[in-house]
């Protein structure tokens, strides 16, 4: 039991930058900020403008679509400045499964690699399912595409089978196996024709809610107004807006597998990168197929709310990261394997020496001589050798109250999220829970900003890089809205991740927690860490 609950807390150190120059699993760094911002605005403007709309709209929120959007905004805004913070100090492939290996734990780290999987499988799909409507328009309406690419109804399955979709996912995949530099030009050109449509398009107004069509809502809205013209411009945008998004969608998942599988949580197949094209090709293409599956059987309004899941919970994450990072960094590392005879080693060169000072005599009688000195003086001043213990027990007392404070909020947050969302409780009830949670958030919060953030915040990871502001109420004001987000959901999308997450816990039960790569590794200070790297480097070198 104690094992299984010590590998759920291990925790990964932050690739050097010699470390991961060295890698043998390494991506070619071939994206520029301008190409990274292509990426980021294709990606954004997608099935949340083209496809969603109209399904929310129409089923969900009605005229108060502004204020959905708006609070999607500020949450993915907050967590925007936590990733920031955490790529810069801990880059390497993996998103918010990297970075919470590092700051919460194994366990927590292979649950969010899992959802994340989940969710950029289904995003993908998501999106891909939305090109076929909006290409059907082209062809004269939704009936009027090919018969090879056009829905079908099988009735024996009650599902309608979507063959464009599928075969667009392949294509993606096909190109993002080409190399990384090639697919993002083209994400690039059609980012920037995306944006020109977008500066034609007003979305709101333009119809009714109630009367949006849930798979082309733009489009349709122009052709009601017998604006034929604009329907043809703007469809062209969604379809490239749309195409876009399918490959920023399929692009991290690779990158995913490939982390967790560097870090033994997954077979070794994942990790393989192309020598030539320095892409994961078997990962992309794993990830194309069940993309493609999915996008072939499964309807939009399915796949909707699974992907928020798998989003939700990285942010939150992030978010509790941050605060981590902060206030409790990690003060042990694991030590690799090559590294372990260094550290012995070191540990009997230590013993030697202090066998060694022992045995001679001379320089006993001197270190007694310095030893009653010191306790004279501090009989004088006991300030002078009390002084070091006393930093370091407020040290480690101020660890733990920040540990318990993070811990409070979460809990905190827990609580009054579930029981504002539960209607189903007697309003007294409700409200006593309510208020419960918000003691505790609130006394959590407010400890956090009385107590001081950890010096090595400054030194952790890769220092210089950017810094989010208004710690802790940022990251708290994030989880607090995700959390929100996520307890709202429904209990039918829950189900369906809940079976996907079950499974995850057996994948790691019986694989991964025997196969990860810390499973042998032995933990030293930092300090301590730094100086046997240096050691192995000057040995090298020598």
């Amino acid at each position: 039991m104690g094992g299984g609950v010590h590998a759920l807390m291990r925790r990964k150190q932050v690739d050097s930058e010699r470390a991961r120059a060295a890698g043998a699993h390494q991506l070619r760094k071939e994206l520029s900020i301008t190409q990274l911002v292509a990426i980021g605005v294709g990606s954004t403007i997608g099935a949340g403008v083209y496809v969603l709309v109209g399904t929310v709209a129409r089923e969900h929120s009605g005229p108060a679509l502004t204020l959905s959007f708006l609070i999607a905004g500020i949450a993915a805004a907050l967590s925007a400045f936590c990733y920031a913070e955490l790529a810069s100090r801990c880059p390497s492939a993996g998103s918010a499964y990297h970075y919470s290996y590092i700051c919460v734990g194994e366990g927590v780290a292979w649950l969010i690699g899992w959802a994340l999987i989940l969710e950029y499988t289904i995003g993908g799909s998501a999106v891909a399912r939305g090109i076929s409507p909006n290409l059907a328009l082209f062809f004269g309406g939704p009936d009027s595409l090919p018969w090879i690419l056009a829905r079908h109804e099988l009735p024996w399955l009650d599902v309608v089978v979507d063959p464009c979709a599928a075969f667009l996912v392949f294509v993606v995949t096909g190109l993002l196996c080409v190399g990384i530099k090639e697919s993002s030009f083209v994400q690039g050109v059609v980012t920037v024709l995306n944006c020109f449509v977008m500066l034609f398009v007003i979305i709101a107004g333009l119809v009714p809610y109630f009367a949006m069509d849930p798979d082309t809502p733009i489009s349709s809205a122009f052709a009601r107004h017998g604006m034929h013209w604009a329907m043809y411009v703007v469809t062209t945008g969604a379809v490239l807006a749309l195409c876009s998004t399918l490959m920023g969608s399929i692009l991290p998942q690779p990158r995913i597998l490939m982390a967790m599988a560097r870090d033994g949580l997954l077979p070794s197949f994942f990790c393989d990168v192309n020598k030539k094209t320095q892409v994961p090709v078997k990962s992309t293409i794993v990830t194309g197929i069940c993309a493609a599956t999915l996008a072939f059987f499964m309807d939009v309004s399915q796949l909707a709310g699974m992907v928020s899941v798998g989003t939700l919970l990285a942010f939150t994450i992030v978010a509790v990261s941050i605060l981590i990072l902060r206030y409790v960094p990690p003060d042990e590392v694991p030590l690799p394997s090559s590294l372990q005879a260094s550290f012995r080693l070191s540990q009997e060169n230590d013993e030697e020496k202090m066998t060694g000072s022992l045995g001679d005599e001379d320089h006993g009688q001197g270190a007694s001589e310095i030893n009653d000195a010191i306790v004279v003086e501090s009989i004088k001043d006991p300030l002078i050798e009390k002084h070091p213990y006393a930093s370091k027990l407020d040290e480690a007392k101020r660890r733990k109250t920040a540990a318990c404070s993070i811990a409070s909020v979460c809990v905190g947050v827990l609580v009054l999220t579930s029981s504002a969302s539960a209607t189903f409780l007697p309003f007294l009830v409700q409200c006593f829970i309510c208020v419960f949670g918000g003691l505790l958030l609130l006394t959590g919060l407010g400890v956090l900003c009385w107590i001081d953030q950890d010096n090595g915040r400054h030194s952790f990871g890769h220092s210089g890089g950017f810094i989010c502001p208004l710690v802790p109420l940022l990251p708290v004001m994030c989880i607090l809205i995700n959390t929100y987000l996520l307890i709202n959901l429904g209990g039918g999308t829950w189900m369906r991740v809940g079976v996907w997450l079950v499974m995850g816990v057996f994948v790691y039960i019986f694989y991964g927690r025997t196969h990860s790569s810390l499973t042998d590794v032995v933990y030293v200070p930092v300090a301590q860490a730094n100086k046997i790297y240096e050691h192995s480097s000057s040995s090298f070198v020598a």
